[in-house]
C-alpha cells in the first residue's frame, strides 16, 4: 500500500516536472511574471500619482483661510488618499495622508485609526526611520487631542518615548511627552522630557514655559 502510494506521487511529480519544463521551453512563466511585474509597477505609478494629487489637496486645504473651503478640499484629499490605498494598501505614506485629512476635518478617532494601519506590520516597513519617528508622533498628537482619554495617555508615551529617538523633530517630541507625563502627574519625568527638548531647541518657548509652569 505504501509503495502504491509512493509510486503514484512518483507520477504525479514527474507530469508535474513536464508540464513545467513544457511551459517554461515555451516561455510562458516568463511571460506570465513579466505580465505581474508589468501590472504592479503599474499599480506602484498610479497609486503615488494619486498620493501626490492628494498631498497637494491637503496643503491647499491647510493654507486656507475659509473653513468650508478647507473641510472640502481636506475631504478631496482624503478620497485620493482612498484612491492610492486601492492602488496599493501597504504604502503607509497613503494611510498618513488620510489621517491627516480626516484629522483637518475633524474625525479624530478615524485619523487614529488610519495611523494605526500605517504603523501596523503591514505597512509599517515602507517608511524610513525618521517617517515612522514622524508617524508615531503624530500618532501620539491625536491620542492626546481625543476628550476621552482613558488608557491613551499610556499609548501615547510608549509612542513618544520611540519617536523622540528617531523623529526629526526631537524638541517637539520631548515637549509632547512632557504633557504626557503632567497628564499622568508624573512631575519629575515631565520635567525630564521638557529638559530634553530644551537641550535640543535651547530657545523653545513651550517647553520653557511649561518648566516654569512646573517650578524649574
Amino acid at each position: 500500500m505504501d509503495r502504491m502510494v509512493t509510486d503514484i506521487l512518483l507520477q504525479v511529480f514527474g507530469i508535474g516536472v513536464t508540464v513545467f519544463m513544457f511551459l517554461y521551453s515555451h516561455g510562458i512563466p516568463q511571460k506570465i511574471y513579466a505580465k505581474l511585474r508589468q501590472r504592479a509597477l503599474a499599480a506602484d505609478a498610479e497609486s503615488k500619482r494619486q498620493f501626490v494629487r492628494g498631498a497637494q489637496l491637503l496643503s491647499q486645504a491647510r493654507r486656507s483661510s475659509t473653513s468650508t473651503t478647507r473641510s472640502t478640499l481636506a475631504k478631496q484629499a482624503e478620497e485620493q488618499a482612498d484612491k492610492a490605498i486601492a492602488y496599493d494598501p501597504r504604502d503607509a505614506a497613503a494611510h498618513i495622508l488620510k489621517g491627516l485629512a480626516l484629522d483637518l476635518q475633524g474625525f479624530k478617532t478615524s485619523a487614529l485609526a488610519s495611523f494605526d494601519i500605517a504603523l501596523s506590520p503591514l505597512a509599517i516597513k515602507s517608511l524610513t526611520e525618521v517617517e515612522r519617528g514622524d508617524a508615531l508622533y503624530r500618532r501620539a498628537e491625536l491620542l492626546m487631542s481625543i476628550k476621552s482619554r482613558e488608557g491613551r495617555v499610556e499609548s501615547a508615551i510608549q509612542d513618544l518615548t520611540r519617536a523622540v529617538e528617531i523623529c526629526e523633530d526631537k524638541a517637539k517630541a520631548f515637549r509632547l511627552l512632557g504633557e504626557c507625563y503632567e497628564a499622568e502627574e508624573k512631575k519629575e519625568e515631565a520635567r525630564n522630557a521638557y529638559e530634553e527638548a530644551l537641550k535640543v531647541e535651547p530657545e523653545y518657548p513651550a517647553a520653557r514655559a511649561a518648566l516654569d509652569r512646573l517650578g524649574e
